[in-house]
């Protein structure tokens, strides 16, 4: 396929990645993002080795271990002790494991690999409409862009063009969100290991360790609490006593860490979606990232499927012949590997966010001991990794990515990563 004049809308994860890929293969790429200043959304997020893998194939693999926070172990109990989640990586492949990042950090490291961004990205334009048969985006101003070959709808969950391309068959909110912020990890023993502690589904809090951003060395842990959406008002006009002393009591060991909670300010309210397209592309128009499959958190697979979604895009446009021939493999390749982490998120979400008290007791009994059953516990871990595809396949890993994260990380990787600046000269304000 030739040169391609490309729009993407969004500047996130999906949007940041696909510019880079998109560019590098000699396209014409513009990024339309409706925040003004645009910059990280968001506290930390666990990358899995499909989204390692796929930062690895972009050359960005080494500032991304330099910056983060190697995890060995996802483990969860209850305040009395009672383990819940226990899986270990090496259980899967004894060299693999997730890292731990700060969404600056990411920002950042994407945001330095595409050279064109002073030139092509268009900050402050919010895209309300496109035109998939002409190609044409129009603004909240009425301004018309275009036309393009191609548009990378990546807008995120509440994506408002998802619609110009298909009606989902599935689009609904969850009722369950999260209090989410970074805290300084300070002396918290466990450096390689997300933690959480759940009371039935009511309550899950957990603590990820993130490592540090380009330019700040504190090493830090993403905070979250899960709590009903329309509780968030009320959360914040109680105060943060009554929650602290509650906090403290139901993990008493975090006492340290969660010191430093003390602004309701400090914490970011996030919501999540569930949607199900059955078709992501039409005309000239194709979705990425959470505008075409967004999830519940609860697998953490959000920014790991961003970036593999931009990848096989690239890789359909460079090697699939017409648009419309490519537009359709990269539409197999991403919905034969998301369609069971959509149906697994959305059966294991009541587990752990929900008021069904009768089904957090039959997960606190048996969640562990079907992790530790051989057929479960490889099944478990490759859903965690991201590498489970479709029931009963697998996602390959190159044995030539693997060899790479397990090398000994080199601390001056990262030095080549620069904080992020707007067009103003201001540092950007997650």
């Amino acid at each position: 396929m030739g040169v391609l004049r490309i729009a993407i809308v969004g500047y996130g994860t999906a949007g940041q990645a696909a510019a880079v890929l998109l560019s590098r293969d000699g396209h014409d790429v513009r990024v339309f993002e409706r925040v003004p200043r645009p910059g990280p959304v968001g506290a930390g997020f666990l990358l899995q080795p499909s989204g390692l893998q796929a930062l690895w194939r972009m050359g960005l693999l080494a500032p991304v271990l330099a910056h983060g926070a190697r995890v060995d172990r996802l483990f969860g109990d209850t305040p009395c002790g009672r383990a819940v989640m226990d899986m270990r990586y090496a259980g899967l492949e004894s060299r693999l494991y997730g890292v731990g990042l700060q969404r600056g950090t990411l920002f950042s490291i994407l945001d330095a690999a595409w050279p064109d961004r002073g030139r092509a990205l268009n900050a402050g334009r919010d895209i309300v409409e496109v035109d998939a048969d002409r190609g044409l985006l129009r603004d909240a101003d009425g301004e018309v862009h275009g036309p393009f070959d191609l548009v990378v709808v990546a807008d995120g969950a509440a994506s408002r063009l998802r619609g110009g391309v298909a009606v989902p068959r599935v689009d609904r909110p969850y009722p369950w969100g999260a209090l989410w912020c970074l805290l300084p990890a300070g002396t918290w023993p466990w450096v390689s290991e997300l933690r959480q502690r759940y009371v039935a589904a009511r309550r899950m809090v957990g603590l990820l360790p993130v490592g540090a951003r380009p330019g700040d060395p504190t090493r830090r842990l993403s905070f979250f609490w899960s709590l009903r959406t329309d509780a968030f008002a009320n959360w914040e006009s109680a105060g943060l006593d009554a929650w602290l002393d509650e906090l403290h009591g139901l993990w008493p060991e975090a006492g340290e860490v969660f010191a430093a909670l003390v602004d309701p300010g400090q914490l970011a309210r996030a919501r999540y979606r569930d949607t199900i397209v059955q078709r992501w592309h039409r005309g000239r128009v194709v979705l990425a990232g959470d505008a075409a499959h967004s999830m519940s958190p609860q697998l953490g697979q959000g920014v790991n499927m961003a970036l593999m979604d931009a990848q096989a895009l690239a890789d359909a446009l460079r090697d699939a012949g017409p648009l419309d021939a490519a537009l359709a493999a990269y539409q197999r390749e991403r919905r034969a590997h998301v369609w069971i982490y959509q149906l697994w998120s959305r059966w294991l979400t009541p587990l752990f966010q929900s008021e069904r008290d009768a089904i957090a007791k039959l997960r606190d009994v048996t969640f562990l001991p079907l992790g530790r059953v051989p057929g479960g516990r490889g099944q478990m871990l490759r859903v965690l990794a991201g590498t489970q595809r479709g029931l009963f396949g697998r996602l390959g890993l190159e044995e030539a990515f693997v060899e790479a994260l397990a090398r000994p990380v080199d601390p001056g990787s990262g030095a080549p990563v620069r904080e992020w600046t707007s067009a103003h000269g201001e540092p950007s304000r997650p």
